[in-house]
């Protein structure tokens, strides 16, 4: 069996990021492979500015109050949930701190494939050390597969410099195949690195609905306290209110399943607790309990989707328009993405449709994957 090794983003505080890498996981060891993520960390300046500006993803430009960053005692509270359900059903080495840790890993734990993917980690700003994420470790090995799955640059416009633009050029052209999240990236890669790549689903949109349901209703989750589900990680006056217009129009009762602060809003860690991120498994109940989702996040549009849950998504053009646009437009579904601001009747959804096309483009991503590691 092939040892497939995953180079992501650090994983800990984002549900769609955890799950997609889970996601890709499953489906690697039902097709009869043995799955590793490669768990490349951040390096200490790159966790200032997470911490500091983005808090949890949802408090960016907020000057912290107490410091800059958890240590890692802290960092281990705020993530206690999510980091118990890393280790129990991800695989995932220790810390990798270096490009030549990644080479180091690679050659002891054998591996015969290594996938780069999915989520944002071709985009500039995300990734701890961008030119791994290009696989430059394994520049000159070529026993090694190297495979970009869903690979995502977040926006359609190219932000690299010349210099960059070459360099990637070069590691990218050694790959075995190339897979991107958004149809946009299919042009970036065609007009800037040279190279064709196919457009395939998030990994999490492989793995069956069922699998979600099972871990939503574990013995440690709760029924959610509403029927709207409100996951925004921009939060704004404005987003808030019109989700308070929507659950007035609908006769619904929204809920949120977020931490009561972010690290950059509290001032002692006395406070500490009221930053812990719930379980990966309550947020996936809160879809699952859901009659309707208003949505600000990529994957928060994805699971509702998966959960066949009538939606709403605000675009979030900070974090990325393209990736919605790409999804939506996938499964027909553009109409979803709207202006607070503009309420307009939309039309049902054909869930018939959505997941007939659903399946179908499953089919064609999983048969990439299969067809590039064993062929």
């Amino acid at each position: 069996m092939a040892k497939v090794g995953i180079l992501t983003q650090p994983l800990g505080t984002n549900y769609g990021g955890i799950l997609q890498a889970f996601a890709l996981q499953y489906v690697l060891r039902e097709m009869g492979y043995i799955p590793l993520i490669l768990d490349r960390t951040r390096p200490w300046y790159f966790n200032v500015a997470y911490w500091g500006w983005h808090g949890f993803n949802y408090a960016i430009g907020r000057r912290p109050k107490f410091r800059s960053t958890p240590n890692t005692k802290e960092l281990g509270v705020l993530t206690q949930h999510t980091s118990r359900f890393i280790k129990d059903h991800i695989s995932i080495t220790a810390p990798i701190g270096s490009t030549r840790g990644l080479g180091s890993v690679v050659k002891k734990e054998q591996l015969d494939v290594v996938i780069v993917g999915s989520d944002q980690v071709w985009r500039k700003a995300y990734s701890p050390c961008m030119p791994n994420y290009f696989l430059d470790f394994l520049f000159g090995n070529d026993n090694v597969k190297k495979i970009a799955y869903a690979a995502s640059f977040g926006i359609d416009e190219w932000e690299f410099g010349k210099k960059e633009t070459e360099y990637y050029s070069l590691l990218v052209k050694k790959f075995d195949a190339i897979s991107v999240r958004e149809d946009s990236a299919v042009e970036l890669c065609q007009k800037y690195l040279g190279v064709e790549a196919t457009h395939v689903l998030d990994p999490t949109m492989l793995v069956n609905r069922s699998v979600y349901e099972s871990l939503a209703v574990s013995p440690i989750t709760y029924p959610s306290k509403g029927n709207l589900f409100c996951y925004i990680l921009d939060r704004t006056s404005q987003k808030m209110s019109f989700v308070a217009e929507v659950a007035k129009e609908k006769s619904l009762t929204p809920y949120e399943l977020l931490p009561k602060k972010t690290f950059a809003e509290i001032s002692s860690n006395r406070e500490l607790d009221d930053c812990i991120l719930p379980p990966v498994e309550q947020w996936l109940r809160s879809f699952l309990d859901a009659e309707f989702v208003i949505t600000d996040s990529f994957h928060g549009t994805v699971f509702s989707i998966l959960f066949n849950k009538p939606f709403l998504v605000i675009g979030n053009e900070s974090r990325g328009l393209t990736r919605f646009t790409s999804v939506l437009n996938t499964f027909n579904l553009l109409d979803r993405l709207i202006n607070p601001e503009i309420h307009n009747p939309i039309d049902e959804i054909d869930w018939l449709k959505t997941n007939l096309a659903l399946s179908d483009k499953t089919i064609k991503s999983i048969h990439f994957l299969n067809e590039f590691i064993h062929g």
